[in-house]
Order: structure tokens, then sequence, then C-alpha cells
């Protein structure tokens, strides 16, 4: 199937096409977006359990290492960092691969050309606006809180296996991570008696919580006092912005999944509307946007080509300057805030 750039109409999950696509293939290759988080991760384990709880064969490839608070979610070691000479030939014979928690092919980075080009069937399973046709089947809402939770609703209303303790877990995790420990704007109380059926599987909250938050290397640590160092407030101290460059991360020997929920602290600021972090990559750099309220971050975003939520969304840059680039994008950021904050 070649790669189709256009708006993608969304439509209510057809879960009973979902079970059908699994119910009739056999081998699955999963894969999930660069940098991924708990949701991303959470949501391949716990299809990847479903898929083996049905004797299917199944395997894990990513772009990204796996960031190192989220490996105990990998219980068994079954996440792969793709490899062109190990994994080409899997993307061109497995029968089904999987996209999870991503809807655009070049959050695949070094995977795009070969998952593109793969003649295989090809499904996403996702809850992020502004998506991309390159794939056959889409099972995409964006009502959802996260990933994990389309999942969930995807076992207990086709009802292909029971959600034991080893697939709970993993989907508390990417509930949990996504929502923002369930104070986010789609924390509702149907998500709250969800959680309750994953908690009576016995999985334990605090220790889940503890190893993703509560386990950070010193280096993250540091980084982050280097991060919160360089705030800066303009737009009458609406917009705030903070920049991380490859320095610093030599400095501290810090990667770049550390700066995780990075952003989340300008918005703490009070009077602070919209919230920006650069962080500078090896090739460009890239944006984290977060706003609040009916402050569009993903349309912001999107004007720079990139996407997601409406208050939490992102941008890359490639073989761009960061330092140049930053007064055009925070020029361009306050008219849009002017423009949003007016109605």
């Amino acid at each position: 199937m070649g790669l189709i750039k256009k708006p993608l109409l969304l439509l209510m999950i057809d879960f009973k096409k979902l079970t059908a696509i699994i119910n009739s293939n056999q081998s699955f290759l999963i894969t999930t977006h660069v940098n991924p988080d708990a949701d991303a991760i959470g949501s391949e384990i716990a299809f990847y359990k479903l898929l083996k709880m049905l004797g299917k064969k199944s395997v894990i490839v990513n772009h990204s290492s796996t960031p190192y608070n989220i490996k105990f979610l990998d219980t068994d070691d079954v996440i792969e960092k793709y490899d062109e000479a190990l994994h080409k030939t899997l993307l061109n014979t497995s029968d089904v691969l999987v996209a999870l928690d991503f809807n655009r092919s070049d959050r695949m980075v070094s995977m795009q050309k070969d998952f593109t080009e793969s003649r295989q069937l090809k499904i996403c399973i996702d809850h992020h606006q502004d998506a991309e046709v390159f794939v056959d089947h889409f099972f995409i809402d964006i009502e959802y809180a996260a990933t994990g939770q389309i999942l969930y609703d995807f076992i207990k209303s086709s009802g292909i296996v029971n959600i034991n303790k080893e697939i709970a877990a993993p989907l508390y995790a990417a509930i949990m991570t996504d929502t923002g420990s369930f104070r986010f704007e789609r924390t509702t109380a149907n998500l709250h008696r969800l959680v309750a059926e994953l908690l009576d599987t016995g999985i334990d909250p605090t220790e889940i919580y503890d190893q993703l938050y509560d386990e950070s290397k010193l280096s993250k640590i540091k980084l982050l006092g280097k991060c919160l160092s360089s705030l800066e407030l303009i737009a009458n101290n609406s917009i705030g912005y903070m920049i991380l460059t490859q320095k610093d991360f030599n400095e501290f020997s810090a990667l770049e999944s550390d700066t995780e929920n990075f952003v989340n602290f300008i918005i703490s600021i009070e009077g602070v509307k919209l919230g920006m972090l650069f962080i500078e990559l090896k090739n460009g750099f890239k944006v984290s946007f977060r706003s609040k309220g009916k402050i569009p971050a993903n349309k912001l975003a999107g004007i720079f080509g990139g996407g997601g939520h409406l208050n939490a969304a992102g941008a890359r840059f490639k073989n761009s300057e960061m330092i140049s680039m930053i007064p055009k994008i925070l020029k361009e950021a306050e008219n849009f805030f002017n423009k949003y904050s007016e109605r």
C-alpha cells in the first residue's frame, strides 16, 4: 500500500472488525512511536499478551529503546530494537503489522520506510488527532484518554480474552500516565470504574507508580534542574518556555526520554496558559507544547507539521538549527495565543 498524505475522517471504532482481523491471522509485528511513553509500551505489552493467550505468534519491534523507568512492564524482555538486517524480513512476512499509540508514519523514524512499503496488512490503534493514512484499517477514537483504554474496551466488548493480572498491569500503567495520574480532562467516572476493574485483578498501583515516577536516575534530576533554570515567561507571563541543548544532555549523560513531563512544570506556574519545551536533537530539534483550557496546543503544533491532543502536542524539526528558529516559533506562538485567548 502506498503512503497517502491526507486527513483521516474518524469514525467509531469497529471492534468486530478488529476481532476478525486477529482471529483470521496468525503472526503479528507490533510497533510504537519514537521515545515511547508508558501508554505506548503498556499498550504493546498488553496486546502482545492478548495475542499470546490466543496462541498467535507476535513480536514487538521499536525504533527506540524502552526508557529505563518503563522496562518493568516488559516482564519477559520481549521488546526488540529495530535492526533492518534482522527485522525487515519480519515486516514483509508477518500477517499483520500493528501501529499502536501513534497515527503518523514519521513517528517510526528508522522503521518508517520499511513499514510503509510492506505489502502486509497494516492496522493502527490510537487516540490522537490529525491522522495520516498509512495503514489499511484505523481503530481510532480521539475521545479516549489513552490507547490502553481502547484496548481495555476492545477486550471487554469482544470477550476475546479475559483480563488477567498480566494484562491489567500494562493497561493500568498506560491509562494512569496518559491521564496525568487521573487529573486530565478525560478522567471520567467511567474511567475510574474501568480502573477499579483492573485493580480487582490484584495489581499494585503504588508499585506501578513508584516504578514510573519515583525511580529517576540522578542524571535526569540534574537535567531537570538545568531545564528549569532556562525558564522564561513572555506575553504578560501567559506563555512560558524552556530550552535544552545537546551540551546539556552531554553534561549530565542524560537521554531525550528523560525529558518526559518536563514541559508540565511550565503550565504549573500561576497565570501561564501555554508552555513550550525546546529540545535540541543530534539532527534538528523538537518542541513539546502544553496548554490549559481551550488553547489548542495541537493546532499550534500543526502549524509546524506536528500534532497531538488539545492540551498536549509536539513537533519535530529535521535539519534545522534550534537557536535560530526559537524566536520565530515564539512569535508564532504569541500570535496564536492572542488569537485564541480572545475567543
